[in-house]
This record gives C-alpha cells, sequence and structure tokens, in this order.
C-alpha cells in the first residue's frame, strides 16, 4: 500500500540507474590501454584515443537496449566478455552469445553481438555492440563489467558522432543533420534532417568550395607569374565570371525566408486581439486541451501562454497573449506590452475579433477589421503580405444570414488578409481554418523534398553572409590591389569550409556536440 504511493515513473527510476552507473565509472581510475585497432586501419590521432562505451537507446524499461563501444580495446571487451578467445566473429554479422563479467566469469545476460572492424564502423575505429534485454539491472551490469576493461570509459555526450567527423566518415552539416534527425518531431522535420544527413547541403557547400580553390589557385597563379608571361590571357577575366556566378548563387541561397531554419526550431504562431475575443479559447480548441485560464472577465490572460503543436507534420510553437488594451494595471500593462513584443517577432499572427461587434455593412466591416489590423502588427508587416490570418470568433451568435454576408463580403475586400470564421464554442469552421492555417504553414516552411537543400542553421548563413561580402571585396579590389582581392576569395573560402568544417572548425565544434545525447 505504502510502496505504491511512492513509485517513480520507470523512465526516472532507470534514467538514475545509468546516470549513478556512469558517475561511478567515471570516478574510478581506469588505465588506459594504447594498443592500434586490431587492423591498424584507425586514422591518426584516433588510435591513441580512449575506447569509450555508451548506452546507446534510449533509457528505460525497453524489450531490447544496445550498448555501442568505440575504440582500439573493443576488441579486448568482445573477446574477455564473450568469450571468444583470440578468434573474431565475422564482420556485421550477429551472433547469439552469453556476456560475461570479465573478472568473475558470471554471465550477465545472453544476446546479440556485433563487430565492425576499422574502418567500415559509424565512427571509422572498430566497434562493437552488444544488444541485451532492457532491463535496468541488466544494462547497469554490463556496463560496470565494460568500465572494468583496461583502457575503457564511459563516452560524452556526442562522442561517438565526434570521432566520425574527425575520421571524415561525416562532415559538420551531416553531423547537425544527424542531430535533427533525433530530435525531429514532426514528419516534416524528419524529411529536411534526413535529407541533410544524407550530405546533400554539405555536397553543394563543397562544390561551392572546389570552384573557389580554383579560382584563388588562378588568382594566386596571376599575381606569382604573370611577369613571366607564364600565364595565359584571360585568367582573370575568368576568374571575375566564377566570382560573379558564386556570388549569385550563395545569394539567391540565402533568399529562402528562412524555410529550413523555421522548420527546424518550429513557425511561431501568435494569437492576438482584444480583450474576451476568445483567444485562450482557440488556444485550447487548437490545443485540445485547457492550456490556458477562460473567464468572461477581460483581462484573464496577463502572460504569454505557449504550447508546441504538430499542424499538419510541421512543427508549430502557438502562443496566447494578453488582450490588447489600455489599462491602468502595471501587471496588464506588462502583458500587453510583451504581448505587441511577441507579435513582432512572430513568423504568422492569428488576429482573433469577436465578430458580433462588427457592423452589418460589409464595407464598414471591412474599414474596422483594417483599422483593428494597423494598430495590431507592427508597421513592417502588411496586412496582406502572407504573416496574418484574421478570425473571426464567436460566429454561433450571429444569425445566420449575416454570418453569409460577412463571408462573402470581406473576402472581396481588397488589402485584408484570409479571413476564417469560426466558433470556438460549437467548432463551426475550425476545420476550414486549419485548412487555411495548414496551407499557410507550409507556405513558410516550403517542402524539405523539393528544390535546393535549405539552410537549416543560423551559423550556416552568418558563414554565407561573410562568404558573400569576402567575394564582393575580391571585385571591389580586383583592379586596384589584387593581392587584396586574393585575400577576399580566399577569406570566402575560409567560411565556406567552416560550414562543413573543412577549415578552422574546432571553435565551433563543442556548440554542435553539446547536444547530442551519450551513446550518439
Amino acid at each position: 500500500m505504502y510502496y505504491s504511493a511512492i513509485m517513480l515513473p520507470v523512465s526516472v527510476v532507470c534514467g538514475g540507474i545509468y546516470r549513478a552507473t556512469i558517475r561511478t565509472l567515471r570516478t574510478r581510475n581506469i588505465p588506459l590501454n594504447r594498443r592500434l585497432s586490431s587492423g591498424g586501419r584507425v586514422l591518426a590521432g584516433l588510435a591513441d584515443a580512449d575506447t569509450i562505451f555508451a548506452l546507446s537507446s534510449g533509457h528505460g524499461r525497453c524489450g531490447v537496449a544496445v550498448v555501442r563501444i568505440s575504440g582500439s580495446a573493443a576488441t579486448t571487451a568482445l573477446r574477455c566478455m564473450v568469450g571468444l578467445g583470440n578468434q573474431l566473429p565475422p564482420p556485421r554479422t550477429a551472433l547469439l552469445r552469453s556476456i560475461t563479467d570479465p573478472h568473475s566469469k558470471e554471465v550477465l545476460d545472453r544476446g546479440l553481438v556485433l563487430w565492425f572492424p576499422a574502418p567500415h564502423s559509424f565512427t571509422g575505429e572498430d566497434s562493437v555492440e552488444f544488444h541485451i534485454h532492457g532491463g535496468p539491472a541488466v544494462i547497469t551490469a554490463v556496463l560496470q563489467a565494460l568500465g572494468s576493461v583496461p583502457g575503457m570509459r564511459p563516452a560524452d555526450a556526442g562522442e561517438f558522432t565526434r570521432r566520425a567527423f574527425h575520421a571524415g566518415k561525416l562532415d559538420l552539416t551531416e553531423v547537425e543533420g544527424l542531430g535533427d534527425l533525433i530530435h525531429a518531431e514532426t514528419e516534416a522535420q524528419r524529411r529536411q534532417a534526413l535529407r541533410q544527413m544524407s550530405g546533400e547541403l554539405g555536397r553543394l557547400y563543397q562544390d561551392w568550395s572546389h570552384r573557389l580553390k580554383r579560382t584563388l589557385a588562378h588568382v594566386e597563379a596571376f599575381i606569382d607569374f604573370s611577369e613571366d608571361e607564364l600565364i595565359e590571357e584571360g585568367v582573370l577575366d575568368q576568374v571575375d565570371i566564377s566570382v560573379c556566378e558564386l556570388q549569385a548563387e550563395i545569394e539567391q541561397h540565402l533568399k529562402d525566408e528562412r524555410r529550413g531554419e523555421r522548420l527546424r526550431s518550429g513557425v511561431h504562431v501568435v494569437i492576438a486581439g482584444a480583450t474576451n475575443a476568445g483567444k485562450s479559447s482557440l488556444l485550447n480548441t487548437l490545443c485540445q486541451r485547457p492550456a490556458a485560464i477562460v473567464s468572461p472577465i477581460a483581462g484573464t490572460t496577463r502572460d504569454v501562454v505557449e504550447s508546441a503543436l504538430d499542424i499538419g507534420g510541421f512543427p508549430v510553437l502557438l502562443s496566447d497573449t494578453a488582450g490588447l488594451r489600455d489599462s491602468p494595471d502595471l501587471v496588464e500593462q506588462e502583458g500587453v506590452r510583451r504581448a505587441r513584443e511577441r507579435v513582432q517577432q512572430a513568423d504568422l499572427t492569428l488576429l482573433v475579433v469577436d465578430s458580433t461587434i462588427l457592423p452589418s455593412e460589409e464595407q464598414e466591416a471591412a474599414a474596422l477589421l483594417l483599422e483593428h489590423l494597423r494598430s495590431v502588427l507592427s508597421s513592417q508587416v502588411q496586412p496582406g503580405a502572407g504573416r496574418c490570418l484574421l478570425v473571426l470568433n464567436k460566429t454561433d451568435l450571429l444569425p445566420e444570414a449575416q454570418r453569409e454576408k460577412l463571408n462573402l463580403g470581406l473576402r472581396r475586400v481588397s488589402g485584408l488578409p484570409p479571413v476564417c470564421l469560426i466558433s470556438c464554442q460549437t467548432n463551426e469552421g475550425l476545420k476550414d481554418f486549419l485548412t487555411v492555417l495548414q496551407s499557410s504553414i507550409k507556405t513558410m516552411c516550403g517542402d524539405p523534398l523539393s528544390g535546393a537543400p535549405t539552410l537549416t542553421q543560423a551559423r550556416h548563413r552568418a558563414h554565407l553572409q561573410q562568404c558573400v561580402a569576402a567575394l564582393a571585396q575580391y571585385r571591389r579590389y580586383r583592379d586596384s590591389d589584387l593581392a587584396l582581392a586574393a585575400e577576399g576569395v580566399r577569406l570566402a573560402l575560409t567560411n565556406l569550409g567552416r560550414i562543413t568544417g573543412r577549415v578552422g572548425a574546432e571553435e565551433i565544434l563543442d556548440i554542435i556536440f553539446k547536444d547530442f545525447c551519450i551513446g550518439k
């Protein structure tokens, strides 16, 4: 009776046991095994690295758990814990074996064992996987046994992927795609991440890098050898053409309206409007749960209430805001300030209006709505620019003839954003509204599988903007100082290399890998 009252969720218990096991293993003074890979094929710099291990499957009780090992001592662990002696199993072949403690020889579990010899593994090193039963006691016992093998230690977050990067298995865009795939919550996010992980974005940037290298070589050759008449005529003219083409391609690539970044982080949709228009009711209707308090008292919502949604396979961060009005209350004033700030930052604003306050004449209603739009939206946002939807709520309180008149009349008014008539009380019009909302979000994010690969990271955009500025430096100094012009091409190449990790990537590695989970 009392025991059941203090039971924790399985994931909490198992996660706690796993973290405690890892902390214990990290504090041990484990001697390092510096032997080379069994095949001697590990790249320089990796052969002397520690052998790492981690639980690669999710925490919590499950049918099967995967423990991954990578490094020169992986074969040692395989031999001493599976009882293979000096013989190794066939590469990439699953074998059913008893897994034992290397010291006590006690059987810990019976599961599948796989060996991936270097360099044909995810990390490029000798790697081993144990597919064991997913109970917390089994996982803990196997991890503790691995920690007792000389030269092995628990992996840091993202360390397996980091080793794959250093081994040349992945470039940074593919690493980021892998991270996005792990964290993808919607179908569109999965598609975009999988496309980036396949290397398509990296290949685009590598192609630009190769062209810049060739361009830079021609400029420097002209600087060094033109006086000796060893350079063909027209070399610089060809360089000029190449620089102009590359600059145009990169500038076009940057004109993506942040579609990939929106899809990766979520479209920011803000519900705004006057008090008692039904904003919180709309939030609760879309979330299908009571996310915000609803009451007839004006000014009930005073802070931003957020909820993450999947609308048609696209990620959405939906925010309900305080009603926009003048108030002597200091707390409500702060809520209104935050609401206006969110509207300025929003990708899409849902302007909710109480339809019962609208005049019956369509022209008067349209004029009132346009005035309301101008008072809510920032001056930079045009009402018909695709960043706003007009949501006329409480239509259940209008006569049917007036609803039809409003619906048909407002559609004919130019300058108004799309108008949706709904009732959060009866859900009337909600299906049509969701169709319009999904279409707007899809337009903002685009199709992740069509066209050229899109930017997904703010750092990509920053480096490409610097690349464009560097190419402009070439064109600016081309006739006056060719050495400075060549430096512009070199800077452009460096910035492209920083995106893929081929040039000067060390300062950004920690930022990228820190978000990875242990065992990946």
